[in-house]
């Protein structure tokens, strides 16, 4: 419930003192942030412009509301604030990782030290008793930030995955012929791709943005805000599962047209809209289930009354030490980020791609270029997609690698384990497995052994990433190496090296196996002079 303000407080939100010292190390502080945190907000506003965090503009003015909010509540602060010193721990905490993630040149450690310091600084000007009860606010600035770009991909090829099957089960409830291999919808005489855009990523952030402030927002017990916030995430993948369902019908009644163009995009936003009216339908459900039900108008606490007040006690900031402090410590940061010199992050000489041998003692190859989308979706800065055949052997070895000068400012190696499953095939197992190549020279190492089908086809495929003297299977465990290799070594390049040979239908795993590792163990010679190692 909102509190009514006295007499007394209505002046103060009026008309607050000015203190231009106080002003003045605030705004010292916001400024003397800015170099620190840039290659931050340099990040954010690349995010931004794309669909899935177009939203985010719109989180530091909701933050901003829930921060007035909070004040117009809460009594006005004491004269004499207490315990500023865990404010400072924070902000020295925060400008520390945000030193790491300039070093590393990674953007999202430093957005998320950002929201790390700003935290610190409420607690600085508010002290800890007052700061702390305005954490909420703080922590809602998250839904700003881009998900990192590993976990992003793992999380797009789940969310499409599940979207896939429940869309094709809703297709199938209205009676028409349906089959779904990997996330390719086939219809019959048309098939439809649940491609990245379609996974509901672009609804499911600003809907659990909305879901948290209207828990927030919503007046009633603690299980009820739980409910609304717990059942965003699910409730977004459902209705996009029933768009993608409305499309399959659309496409088998009316033609391939109702899945392109403004149709579908207006689909998307109809879905997003009915999430948000079905929060407002569960909140109003809640609301009967309490002994004393209230109006949806009054249940929710959206009133923004007084908040020009409160929101120009920015300048009536008290001067302190512990905030003077702080601005120190932050101009410092910054003044030795800029001024130190940066470690330096190179890639060593090697041969491009384009050069690596065609014909490989016998086993003769052509190459295929990558459909546009997927070589920018790839980012790679070199990278080799050829066939290897030869005569006498069942069938052919495909051999690509991707390589990067360097994998942090947004950029890295995509898994085939994400990227296999969008072109229609599915991972039928996977497992790491050890594989001995000493005799050329590449050691042992684990290695990731997949088998992926589509309808009756199978494929084996090996892969591994590489680069900076190591040879890993797990992505995350090679993503880690990236960072610490940053600072240790100043290096950030790499490659995904990947095998893939069908398994044909009169032959066994067994068979398929050795052929590709036949030529895995000739091809791999010459890699080094491609990928450094």
């Amino acid at each position: 419930m909102t509190q009514s303000t006295s007499p007394e407080q209505s002046a103060v939100f009026s008309a607050a003192t000015v203190r231009p010292a106080g002003f003045g190390l605030f705004v010292l502080l916001i400024v003397a942030s800015l170099p620190i945190f840039w290659i931050g907000f340099v990040s954010l506003a690349q995010a931004w412009s794309t669909a899935e965090y177009s939203h985010g503009p719109l989180i530091p003015l909701i933050s901003l509301y829930l921060f007035l909010r909070e004040q117009r509540r809460l009594p006005l602060p004491e004269p004499r604030v207490r315990l500023r010193w865990p404010g400072l721990l924070v902000i020295a905490g925060a400008l520390a990782v945000a030193a790491l993630g300039n070093l590393m040149r990674v953007p999202d450690i430093v957005t998320y030290a950002f929201i790390l310091w700003v935290s610190g600084v409420v607690l600085t000007i508010f002290g800890w008793d007052r700061g702390r009860r305005h954490q909420l606010p703080v922590f809602h600035l998250v839904f700003m930030l881009p998900l990192p770009q590993m976990l992003y991909w793992k999380l797009t090829i789940f969310l499409q995955w599940v979207s896939s099957a429940l869309g094709v089960w809703f297709v199938s409830l209205a009676g028409v012929a349906v089959y779904l291999e990997g996330n390719v919808i086939d219809l019959g005489v048309y098939k439809l791709q649940v491609a990245e855009a379609c996974s509901g990523l672009r609804y499911l952030f600003p809907i659990l943005s909305f879901s948290y402030l209207f828990a927030i927002l919503y007046r009633g017990p603690i299980w009820h805000k739980a409910v609304l916030l717990l059942s965003a995430a699910p409730l977004t993948v459902l209705m996009n599962s029933v768009r993608i369902g409305i499309i399959g019908i659309l496409v088998d009644r009316y033609g391939i047209e109702q899945a392109e163009g403004f149709l579908h995009f207006f689909e998307g936003w109809v879905i997003f809209l009915i999430c948000v009216a079905i929060l407002f339908g569960m909140a109003v459900v809640l609301q009967r289930l309490t002994p004393k039900p209230m109006p949806l108008a009054e249940a929710i606490d959206l009133d923004f009354e007084g908040f020009g007040g409160i929101f120009v006690r920015v300048f009536s900031i008290r001067a302190a030490p512990a905030l003077a402090l702080a601005v120190l410590l932050t101009g410092a940061t910054s003044i030795a980020w800029h001024t130190l010199p940066a470690p330096a992050v190179s890639a060593p000489a090697r041969d491009p791609l384009l050069l690596f041998p065609r014909t490989i003692e016998g086993w003769q190859s052509y190459t295929v270029d990558l459909e546009p989308d997927i070589e920018q979706v790839l980012a790679a800065d070199d990278y080799l997609n050829a066939f290897y055949q030869k005569p006498g052997e069942v069938s052919v070895v495909s051999f690509f690698v991707a390589w990067y000068a360097k994998q942090t400012e947004g950029q890295g190696i995509h898994s085939p384990e994400v990227c296999l499953p969008t072109g229609g095939w599915e991972v039928f197992s996977l497992e790491e497995v050890p594989l001995d190549l000493s005799d050329v020279g590449y050691g042992t190492f684990q290695a990731n052994r997949a088998v992926i089908q589509k309808g009756l086809s199978k494929q084996l495929v090996y892969y591994w990433f590489e680069g900076r003297g190591k040879r890993v299977a797990n992505d995350f465990r090679a993503k880690l190496s990236v960072l610490t290799d940053s600072l240790t070594l100043g290096r950030t390049d790499g490659a995904l090296v990947r095998y893939v040979t069908p398994i044909a239908p009169d032959e066994t795993e067994v068979d398929a196996e050795a052929r590709l590792k036949r030529f895995m163990m000739l091809s791999l010679v010459d890699l080094p002079r491609y990928v450094p190692f």
